[in-house]
């Protein structure tokens, strides 16, 4: 798409990334709507959450469980100098699925998003496929889990896409336990993470982080 081409068929007042992440996810959960969590007050406004929102969308695929999906690594808005950009913003929106445990809570999950989101503006770094990292703690601190850090995958059923602000990659956040991270750690390349995400897709081909998991 040319710039001119651009103009023509968005204005300022488009929210041009942002609509393509909503067309993505239209084409598998169609008319659910879910529940969307937007950031009170913009992060370079003095906000505390990098992220403009998260929405969180009902799934019954292989297991019951959430879908959450990030707005705000990438560029969503209408932005003329994005027009023929290898890569949207940073390239990527943060996904995550957890199974539901009985309880509907969420937070956890999206704070978590969102500490994410400020390592990545703080630092200028961002993930990518394979990539891992710890979270310092249980990734949920409210309740008993061995799971200790993010491993870092595509999105099985949202993947990439191509937007007229550059392409975007759906990275899920897949939690890991500390003797899978330690085994990381030990020969930390993208070879070793892609070998334990496939191990887990054996039994998990949606890659449902199960706070539960031994």
């Amino acid at each position: 798409m040319t710039l001119e081409e651009y103009q023509l068929k968005y204005t300022e007042e488009d929210a041009v990334g942002w609509d393509c992440i909503d067309e993505n996810l239209k084409n598998i959960y169609e008319e659910q709507e879910p529940q969307h969590f937007a950031s009170a007050l913009p992060y370079n406004l003095g906000g505390e959450d990098p992220l403009n929102g998260i929405s969180v969308f009902n799934s019954n695929k292989q297991d019951d469980h959430f879908h959450i999906i990030s707005y705000g690594f990438s560029d969503l808005f209408y932005n003329e100098e994005a027009v023929n950009n290898d890569f949207s913003g940073y390239g990527f929106e943060l996904t995550m699925r957890v199974k539901k445990q009985g309880d509907e809570n969420i937070h956890w999950a999206m704070n978590l998003m969102n500490n994410l989101a400020k390592y990545v503006v703080s630092s200028g770094k961002w993930f990518e496929e394979f990539h891992f990292i710890p979270t310092n703690s249980p990734i949920r601190l409210d309740y008993n889990t061995d799971l200790v850090a993010i491993a870092f995958a595509l999105d099985p059923e949202l993947g990439a896409i191509d937007t007229p602000n550059g392409r975007l990659e759906f990275l899920q956040m897949v939690g890991i336990t500390q003797k899978e991270y330690d085994m990381l750690l030990e020969n930390p390349v993208t070879s070793e993470t892609a070998k334990l995400i496939e191990v887990l897709r054996q039994d998990n081909p949606l890659l449902i982080t199960d706070l539960d998991r031994k």
